[in-house]
């Protein structure tokens, strides 16, 4: 499956950026902008999201021989592998499964463990509003209102809703896809070996989502592991605070 990416810059190294469930490649436009300047950048959607094909199977195994099917459509033999939430797992696992091809790691708030459900409303908000009935991004906005308090939230969510050709709103990732895989890609990463190459986790200064506890099954396989928080984020942490995150990574790549 020939994923849908974007290109940003052309000289340096290749870093590819994977998002979260419900993301896409657009989340990672200033932060892609930004990291152009030294490398050459790709953004991707998963599959079943954004622009990417469709398919009723997902899995982190599928969506890591994905980003290496990519990586060989563009003739880029090693590269930099950044990822968050989802996107994380995906990058941890590509790592895992295909070690000489990623050069460093870089995962954004979270840890390959399992996480409790917490995106049920969101399936709900996706699967109940009578999308096609809408008339304006503002009745989309007030009818996620109901399922999601938080605006930047339902801003990220509506990302997934496109306007119909003959009016109305329909929902363009694969939903029930997603929720059929959704107990693996919340689940906990099973590994068998170690990838020896440099690992950056940057967590949120706000966020939960990897802990103390965490690290000691990180380093027994991703032994080579740093970690650093970014100050006033919490886990959308490329979002929260973009800049102090593009130091940052670049501290570690450079």
């Amino acid at each position: 499956m020939l994923l849908h990416y974007k290109q940003y810059g052309n000289s340096g190294k290749a870093i590819f950026i994977l998002h979260g469930i419900f993301g896409m490649l657009d989340n990672w436009h200033l932060i892609a902008k930004a990291l152009s300047a030294k490398y050459t950048v790709y953004t991707l959607d998963a599959r079943n999201h954004g622009q990417s094909p469709h398919d009723p199977e997902m899995s982190y195994q599928l969506m890591s021989e994905d980003v290496i099917e990519l990586a060989d459509h563009l003739g880029i033999e090693q590269f930099i592998l950044m990822g968050h939430s989802m996107g994380g797992k995906t990058a941890l696992w590509t790592a895992h499964q295909f070690p000489q091809r990623i050069e460093k790691l870089i995962l954004v708030d979270i840890a390959p463990k399992a996480y409790l459900p917490g995106h049920h409303q969101y399936f709900k908000a996706f699967e109940e509003i009578e999308w096609e009935k809408l008339n304006s991004r503002k009745e989309v906005d007030e009818a996620l209102a109901a399922y999601e308090e938080n605006a930047g939230i339902r801003l990220f969510l509506a990302k997934n809703i496109d306007r119909n050709a003959e009016g109305g709103f329909s929902v363009k990732s694969n939903m029930k896809a997603l929720k059929q895989a959704y107990q693996e890609i919340i689940g906990k990463l099973e590994f068998t070996h170690s990838y020896m190459g440099p690992v950056l986790f940057i967590l949120g200064e706000h966020s939960n989502y990897l802990n103390e506890a965490d690290k000691s099954y990180i380093g027994q396989y991703f032994p080579n592991t740093r970690y650093i928080t970014v100050s006033k984020a919490g886990h959308w942490v490329h979002a929260d605070n973009p800049v102090e995150f593009v130091e940052r990574t670049l501290e570690f790549l450079d």
